[in-house]
């Protein structure tokens, strides 16, 4: 099959739409359910080149939740905490343990609700029945991965109705290293972004503490090649393999850390005693029960939230102020920080910092280096400069 016809563009409006290959060339991709649109598939081949890099670097299966050209996290296969496994809704998975792939997952849809809402999924490997049974009760538009289960496959197929996109994609495919769009009827074209990222690039460490552990190279490595495929500018925090923080396509750089930053808080904050100890009313699901765990986390006048929260509850939860909030991110530390550009000014430092950011990489080239490096060894960070810049458009 060298072609498939798409429902419409990005837009209704947009048609015809369609995936082709040039000079008739067979498609690496092949549909096994559903009719994926024009951004399923945009998300698609950007998630299956993340979680392939991911597993080529670090020996890990991995998975992803894109939505709208961007990761919403990404993730290894290592295991769950008990906390982890409620904070992300998987606490009844059985043969969670014992499913790598199960665990990538549910720790990439788990880490940013909210925006997973409706995702395309992306794994490195088989997708089995236990990573299907997470995919089944969620809200998503589809998955792309090498190979399926028959259980996994049957599990997929009846979800949205029989209608749920699923893609099997060569595993073995390399694209050609020139790479072309269009934009305004005019035809861009570019080399392929090959750029290999492992541990050679963590060599250069300009910060006074230049101790950088084995497991936090592995989250720094997962936050790179997150923002690879990030649409930029990006900011990506990670921890325990997986980015907990993603801070895509904003023109400042600070906005960027400032939303990841934000997220990241957010996801600390969710493996809370405070809000895993929330008795929600029977019957209630889990976008609503994951809605209202923001607005329980936010800056919002509880008296006033509470009066229309009631028919959520079983029983009536305690208050989250602020200073309890406060207190207890100041109990998180270890966090690495990645940009996909360098660092303009040392206010990106600072707001880290206050997120528990411990590691921080960038390409570094900035005529304010020195400022944003005196910034990092004021909180013993750790900084290392790769020299590369991971732009994305």
């Amino acid at each position: 099959m060298n072609e498939y016809s798409l429902k419409y563009g990005c837009n209704p409006n947009q048609k015809p739409a369609r995936i082709f290959m040039a000079g008739g060339k067979d498609l690496p991709v092949e549909i096994l359910n559903g009719r994926p649109g024009y951004i399923n598939f945009l998300d698609a081949l950007n998630a299956w080149q993340l979680v392939k890099e991911i597993t080529e670097a670090t020996g890990e299966v991995a998975a992803t939740s894109f939505k709208h050209v961007s990761p919403t996290s990404a993730a290894i296969g290592k295991p769950l905490s008990d906390k982890l496994k409620k904070a992300c809704f998987v606490d009844d998975i059985e043969g969670l343990d014992n499913s790598p792939v199960a665990c990538a997952y549910a720790r990439a849809r788990g880490t940013d609700r909210m925006s997973s809402f409706g995702d395309f999924i992306a794994l490195s490997t088989e997708c089995d029945e236990t990573t299907a049974k997470i995919i089944a009760r969620e809200v998503s538009d589809g998955i792309i991965a090498p190979s399926y289960s028959t259980k996994a496959l049957e599990i997929l197929r009846a979800k949205r109705k029989g209608n749920y996109n699923i893609i099997k994609i060569d595993a073995s495919y390399r694209p050609d290293p020139i790479e072309r769009k269009q934009v305004f009827g005019i035809t861009f074209e570019q080399g392929r972004n090959e750029f290999k990222i492992d541990e050679n690039l963590l060599t250069n460490i300009v910060s006074r503490n230049k101790r950088l552990p084995e497991d936090k190279k592995k989250d720094i490595i997962i936050a790179l090649i997150t923002l690879k495929y990030t649409q930029s500018n990006s900011v990506c925090f990670a921890f325990d393999g997986q980015a907990i923080g993603v801070g895509a396509g904003q023109q400042s750089r600070i906005h960027c850390t400032r939303l990841a930053a934000n997220k990241a808080d957010l996801w600390n904050l969710r493996q809370s005693d405070k809000v895993l100890s929330l008795k929600f009313a029977e019957g209630i699901g889990r976008p609503d029960k994951n809605n209202i765990i923001d607005l329980y986390l936010s800056d919002a006048d509880y008296p006033e939230l509470l009066q229309s929260w009631q028919k959520y509850f079983a029983a009536r939860p305690e208050p989250f102020t602020r200073e309890e909030k406060d207190a207890y991110l100041n109990t998180v530390s270890g966090i690495t920080l990645a940009s996909d550009a360098f660092f303009p000014f040392a206010d990106n430092i600072e707001r880290a910092a206050k997120s528990g950011v411990l590691y921080v990489v960038e390409p570094g080239g900035s005529v304010r280096d020195d400022l944003v490096i005196e910034a990092a060894d004021k909180y013993g960070m750790v900084m290392a400069f790769t020299g590369m810049r991971l732009f994305h458009h």
